[in-house]
């Protein structure tokens, strides 16, 4: 008999529905799984074990993943009364509880999901691993040598040993599709504000910051983000509304959409793995034998060599500010060797900043932002006329851990830089972004393909996921863990 913890969390939910599993069984599976593999992988830091199991013994709600397991990250999506420390010590050793549920967490809970905990973060999310020095460092369940990517590392190392089949996840610069890539998960970006960060947060990084969730299946991916894809009154701006829900393009043609595909950045700054190429040039043959049209092309000002200096100035303003925040929240100064460096360094750039110069990167990202649209735009309005841009999602396969810090912080920058020439440009454009488990190395470690497209069009991005999910499965493949 298949163990509920392989099942994904649409097949969880039917199991309760038909009365073959109850939400307390679901939940002490995961909870069995978690204890005999997280001491392996630090991908779970707190668990509400106890109060979960409260929860699916009760009156949950009747939502269509009622009594599935769900762990969410430890940054944002607050829970009154609970904890959440965004891998940063002094807010961890205070014990801090939020005292009001955030828009997002209120979604999960009315769909029925039950919370079994937090998972790993890195200090603040601002980097591509998690290896906070708050916290163990989360470990890769391919190779437990190999970084989980980051910021939702834990989340991602958590799905991909099958602690639970979904776990919340965020993205400011590649946080849900970088860790899904080394863990060989399904983590789709959606638009900007598809997902509401109210009531604390109207926006994040100018606008970057979205959060969604990392999966095993495309159809979790759908169902959960027609769950919580949904605006509160008073954010400041919407998502276009999508034309169906998302579960409903799954199985959905795709013949005759035009792709575009980019394997390799232009020059030596970025990382450029013949593992990676290879993997983009399998989803272009993929592609074509679906029907699409696929050439070699990718958007004019993708590599504009401004982009990550007006976008660092972003992050560095809003981590000031984040940590101002935070000062407030402990009521006290939080020193600068209380923080590692690099998010030291954000802090005192942050608060020296001028506000013409902040407005001014956001001015110069906005003018950018247009000129990455055209590759989008039909060619009736003048544009290209590309449905989607396929690349890898990072430059690289799982690296070591240890290997971002190990040369000192100045050498840090530039190797989170050299790992991501695809990510963060999408943050900063807003258009939806998945990576998919579409590849392996030599040794099984995963390799993600990015697939983009325009701002809104997260039905065509979950319709070509189907597609390529079913051309070429991958809900086989687990890592080499114990059962």
């Amino acid at each position: 008999m298949t163990r509920t913890t392989e099942l994904d969390a649409t097949a969880q939910a039917d199991l309760v529905r038909r009365g073959e599993a109850t939400p307390a069984e679901l939940v002490d599976a995961a909870v069995a799984r978690i204890e005999a593999t997280n001491p392996q992988l630090s991908a779970v830091l707190r668990d509400r074990f106890a109060a979960a199991r409260v929860e699916a013994d009760g009156d949950l709600p009747d939502g269509p993943f009622r009594g599935v397991p769900l762990l969410l990250k430890d940054m944002g999506c607050h829970m009154a009364g609970e904890e959440t420390a965004y891998g940063l010590a002094p807010l961890q050793a205070a014990h801090v509880r939020w005292r009001r549920d955030s828009h997002l967490a209120a979604a999960f809970r009315a769909a029925g999901f039950v919370v079994l905990g937090r998972t790993n973060v890195p200090e603040l999310g601002t980097t591509v691993t998690t290896e906070p020095a708050a916290n163990a460092p989360a470990r890769n369940p391919w190779d437990p040598t190999r970084s989980t990517g980051g910021s939702s590392g834990g989340s991602a190392a958590a799905v991909a040993a099958g602690m639970v089949p979904v776990a919340h996840a965020s993205d400011g610069g590649g946080s849900i599709r970088i860790p899904a890539s080394e863990c060989g998960l399904v983590g789709l970006k959606p638009s900007r504000a598809r997902v509401s960060q109210g009531p604390d947060v109207g926006e994040g990084w100018a606008g970057a910051t979205i959060d969604g969730v990392v999966t095993r299946t495309v159809r979790d991916t759908a169902a959960v983000l027609d769950l919580i894809g949904r605006p509160m009154p008073g954010d400041p701006y919407a998502a276009p509304p999508l034309p169906r829900p998302l579960v409903e393009e799954l199985g959905s043609p795709v013949a005759g959409l035009r792709a575009g595909l980019c394997a390799s950045p232009p020059d030596e700054r970025w990382l450029d793995a013949p593992e990676c190429r290879a993997a983009v040039a399998a989803a272009g043959r993929l592609l074509e034998q679906l029907g699409l049209a696929v050439e070699e092309a990718h958007p004019a000002a993708l590599f504009d060599d401004e982009f990550s200096r007006h976008f660092n100035t972003t992050i560095a303003a809003d981590t000031a500010r984040t940590l101002a925040d935070l000062e407030r929240v402990l009521d006290r100064e939080i020193a600068d060797d209380e923080f590692e460096p690099r998010n030291a360094w954000y802090r005192t750039s942050g608060a020296r900043m001028r506000a013409l110069d902040y407005l001014a990167a956001r001015s110069w990202l906005g003018s950018w932002s247009r000129r990455m649209a055209h590759f989008w735009t039909a060619a009736d309005d003048g544009g290209q006329g590309y449905d989607l841009l396929v690349t890898p999602t990072v430059g690289a396969p799982p690296p070591e851990l240890g290997w971002f810090t190990e040369a000192g912080p100045r050498e840090e920058g530039r190797r989170i830089s050299s790992f991501i020439p695809w990510t963060a440009q999408f943050n900063v454009t807003g258009q939806p972004a998945v990576s998919l488990p579409l590849s392996t190395t030599d040794a099984g470690l995963p390799v993600g393909v990015q697939v983009v497209a325009a701002a809104g069009r997260e039905d065509l991005l979950v319709r070509v996921a189907a597609a390529l999910e079913e051309a070429a499965p991958w809900a086989g493949r687990r890592p080499p863990l114990p059962a």
